[in-house]
Order: C-alpha cells, then structure tokens, then sequence
C-alpha cells in the first residue's frame, strides 16, 4: 500500500500521529486528504499547512450519518477514497483508586464507541466501494496495548485489543477482495494523549517523535505489512507473552508493583 495519488482520510487528524501522516502522506504524493476531527480548528491548521490537497472536516466519528455524509463530500470533490486512516481514539485512566472496574458505565460506552465501533461505522462508509474496485485500504491505530496490555488503563487496554480482533477480521474477510489491512500498535507517540508520560509504565522505553513514527509506519505499508509496530521492543515483548503467558502476566504484576511503590499509581 503506498500513498501517492491516492484519496486519503485521516481522523484524529488535528493533531499527534494523525498530524504527523497527513504531513507525510502529502509530502510523499497524496492526491487529497480528508483531516478529520472533533477539534476543528486543528484540523483546519493542519489542512492549510498542507495545501489545496487537504481539506478539514469536524467529525465525530461516533455519528454513523456524519462519517457517511463526509465521505459522500469527499467522493463529490475528490474522487473515491482509496485508504482511510482510522485513527481517532480516546484514554481514560484507572484513576482514582487503581482498579479495573474505577471507570463508569458512561465511559466504559465512550471508549468502546470511539476505539472500536467507530471503526465499523467507517468500513460500512468505505468498503463496499473499495471491495467493487477491488482495490482500497484500511488502517486500524490501535496500540501495543493490544497487543500487551497498559498497566492501569483498563478500558484502553481493553477496547484496543478489540481494534486489534476487528482488525484481523477485516484482513481475513476482504484481503481477498483486493483490500488492504494495516493494524498500527505503537508504544508512546508524543501526543494530546502521552503528554507527560515520560516518567509512566507506558513511556519506559521512551516516547517516539510523531515524525519518526509516520515514516516507520509508511515503510511498513508499502512492504504490505498487517500488524505494524513503529516500535521495534513490541516484538519482543509480543513473542515473550506468546510463549509463555503465566510468566508475561507475572512480569507485569511485578512491574505495576514498583510503579506502585515508586510513584504511587501503576501508570
């Protein structure tokens, strides 16, 4: 899968790693790109740095009838969307108490409804069209934490491995149609999201530049990679889980304990 000459859409395009693809996706060719975001004002800064290609939209992208209705702006304007980058997410943390069940019924619906569901509500947006062309693609920013998990971010962790299943789903349905499927599982970007995480469990092999992680993640589209990890410790720590999970469990008990007893709170 590679970017040039093709209708591009970003969510969560405002700012962070979105920011970051869109400014590399039109560098490299990109004939338009869609910024999409709550965050209007962003989206538009970002769209205008760019150039005519891009264009902003505010998207909630939990509003079926909104993404359908920009994607509709977009086919009208540009053309068919080739590749949708469906980025958006949102973190809510185990805080105040450190448990897994601290996060209420409303946000437990929120997370799910942005970090999985609206995944499903872009496919039903774009696929179809993709799958009569026999051609398209389609990234999932998930997270290494769903691929491992994230010490006191229940729901994240949780919502992101369920990115991750929806994933592997669409590349097994459709990549015989022709579609493809990029499911991207960072660790720490620096973002809205990771700022201060520095001294966190989630940023202790360090935060990546959302740059460097855009030009990792565009080389590894255009090998035709499926699970794509910016950075190069998930691996490891994905083989380790894989071999031996009692083992992986207990490491990540022992260290939420000395994040405990450090700093207080597992994060």
């Amino acid at each position: 899968m590679d970017v040039k000459d093709k209708i591009i859409v970003i969510t969560g395009g405002a700012s962070g790693i979105g920011k970051a693809l869109a400014e590399l996706f039109a560098s490299e060719g990109a004939k338009a790109i869609a910024i999409a975001d709550m965050d209007i004002e962003g989206a538009q800064a970002v769209a205008t740095a760019i150039g005519p290609q891009a264009k902003a939209y505010k998207l909630d992208v939990t509003d079926e009838q909104a993404v359908f209705d920009m994607v509709a702006d977009i086919e009208k304007n540009y053309g068919d969307v080739d590749l949708y980058c469906s980025n958006a997410g949102i973190i809510f943390s185990d805080a105040p108490d450190w448990k897994t069940t601290s996060q209420t019924n409303d946000q437990w619906q929120k997370i799910w409804e942005v970090n999985v569901l609206a995944h499903v509500l872009a496919c039903r947006a774009v696929l179809e069209k993709m799958i009569a062309r026999g051609e398209g693609g389609f990234m999932v920013t998930a997270s290494a934490a769903g691929l491992l998990s994230q010490i006191g971010d229940t729901s994240y962790s949780t919502t992101k491995h369920a990115a991750v299943g929806f994933a592997e789903s669409l590349a097994i349905t459709n990549g015989d149609d022709g579609i493809y499927v990029g499911c991207i599982c960072p660790q720490a970007v620096k973002s809205k999201m990771t700022a201060g995480v520095e001294d966190s469990s989630a940023g202790v092999d360090g935060v990546m530049e959302a740059d460097e992680f855009a030009r990792r993640v565009l080389t590894q589209m255009r090998e035709g990679r499926f699970m794509i990890r910016p950075h190069d410790t998930v691996e490891g720590y994905f083989l380790s889980k894989a071999q031996n999970y009692d083992r992986w469990i207990g490491g990540m008990r022992k260290f939420r304990r000395h994040q405990m007893e450090t700093t207080g709170k597992p994060i």
